[in-house]
């Protein structure tokens, strides 16, 4: 297994050679730093995240391919990591089902460590890579799921334990690193490593590092929620109106997707069900609510797909 190729010797080695444990330069007296001055060499560092991503991006690309069509046959999307990296993963998964309306058991988060790790740090359970797979074993783990390890070391036992026990059950496997050359890389079948080289503060890889694998993270989701037609354009057709915001957010996509007044939207959302995909076909055509749905279903409710169909 991947997480036993280095014997602890070589472990503690590549801790000094990481670029996420390199000091940085630019930040050697950030102790000595004015508070502006602190903002300042922070952003500076921040701003090269974007750039670090752009060289991953055919890596992304194909990430996100591969999700969609493993998702259109049923499979769950499962990201896995300790500490800010397993939070990030977390974070995203809860933010797909009142976004994409998606099932939310069929993206999920696991952190090492369990829930109470969202807000209290359980750093010592990151080093057991028995406790990933068996956190994929209770989830009985399918051939048709994805599972993303996301380490910033590229190097977390607990990933890469998930991530090998996925490799045996013909899973999808994921890696999401800021260091090039990682265990994690070796590991899995798509390596996504964008290396924003030394955080400002040594080590501390909730920063930059955070920062990159929250903005590729974004990406996977919206990126193959986009691919099985949970937008119209970059219109949330697929959003849940369960609060006020999101209830006048639906209203505002169906009346820019249709052209119609609020009030008409209103009108259309409520006969719809809440259904805004559905509260658009219709304002869109003659078809009646069950009608729409029902051709909505017809194309696997992509609705862009739909109005074409229909002309």
């Amino acid at each position: 297994m991947a997480y036993e190729q280095h014997t602890d010797q070589t472990q503690e080695q590549s801790v000094i050679t990481l670029e996420t444990e390199q000091r940085n330069p630019a930040t050697t007296n950030i102790d000595r730093m004015s508070p502006l001055e602190i903002a300042q060499v922070m952003n500076a560092e921040d701003a090269k995240i974007a750039a670090a991503i752009e060289q991953e991006l055919p890596h992304i690309g194909r990430a996100i391919e591969a999700i969609a069509a493993r998702l259109r046959l049923g499979g769950r999307l499962i990201y896995v990591g300790a500490g800010t990296s397993g939070r990030l993963g977390v974070l995203d998964a809860a933010e797909c089902p009142p976004t994409f309306q998606f099932p939310p058991e069929r993206v999920i988060g696991l952190l090492a460590g369990g829930p109470i790790a969202q807000t209290h740090a359980q750093e010592d359970l990151e080093d057991h890579a028995e406790a990933g797979e068996a956190d994929l074993v209770h989830l009985a783990l399918k051939a048709e799921d994805i599972v993303v390890g996301i380490a910033a070391s590229g190097r977390t036992p607990y990933a890469l334990g998930a991530v090998d026990y996925a490799n045996t059950q013909g899973a999808l496997t994921i890696g999401i690193a800021c260091t090039a050359g990682s265990l994690l890389e070796h590991a899995v079948q798509i390596m996504i490593a964008p290396v924003v080289g030394p955080e400002v503060i040594t080590g501390s890889t909730r920063l930059k590092a955070g920062s990159a694998q929250k903005m590729v993270l974004n990406m996977l989701s919206t990126g193959s929620m986009i691919l099985l037609g949970k937008t119209f354009g970059n219109l949330m057709v697929d959003v849940r109106a369960t609060n006020y915001k999101l209830h006048q957010r639906a209203l505002q996509i169906i009346s820019t997707a249709t052209g119609v007044e609020k009030e008409v939207a209103e009108e259309l959302l409520q006969s719809s069900q809440g259904e805004v995909k559905t509260a658009i076909l219709v304002g869109k055509t003659k078809l009646t609510p069950a009608q729409a749905r029902a051709k909505l279903a017809e194309h696997s409710g992509v609705l862009r797909e739909t109005l074409d169909q229909l002309g």
